[in-house]
């Protein structure tokens, strides 16, 4: 019983069991409240807007995963999740290969350095290779 951390429903102390918010949106560590007409006040949360094209500054580099495994690795977008996807998506077209994209960047199987670069320079983003 020495090292044994309390779990309530699963998950250390109350959480969720993948780390979000627990209770709708509440952020953890807020006290439930019985008043019936309690409204949590979130601040001043906005939704992030995509910057134009010729603001993005855009790092296209070369990593390895996993061993062998080489992706073309692009870094710097600021913007929604849905135009990030749409990005993506022309890329995988345009290279012809399968990747993903999260936490505000895109990688794509591969190394495809010149296309990207050319595509996003054309397309009116500030686009540079890094890391060599």
């Amino acid at each position: 019983m020495k090292n044994k951390k309390l779990r309530v429903g699963g998950t250390p102390l109350g959480g969720t069991p993948l780390g979000g918010t627990p209770l709708g949106g509440i952020p953890q560590g807020v006290v439930y409240s019985t008043n019936p007409d309690f409204s949590f006040d979130f601040g001043d949360i906005e939704e992030s807007k995509t910057l134009p094209a010729q603001q993005q500054n855009l790092k296209i580099w070369l990593d390895r995963k996993g061993g062998n495994k080489i992706v073309s690795k692009i870094e710097g977008f600021i913007g929604t999740d849905e135009d990030l996807q749409s990005l993506r998506k022309k890329l995988q077209n345009l290279c012809g290969s399968g990747g993903t994209a999260k936490d505000n960047e895109i990688m794509l199987q591969g190394d495809h350095r010149e296309k990207i670069l050319t595509f996003l320079v054309k397309e009116g983003y500030k686009a540079k290779k890094a890391g060599g």
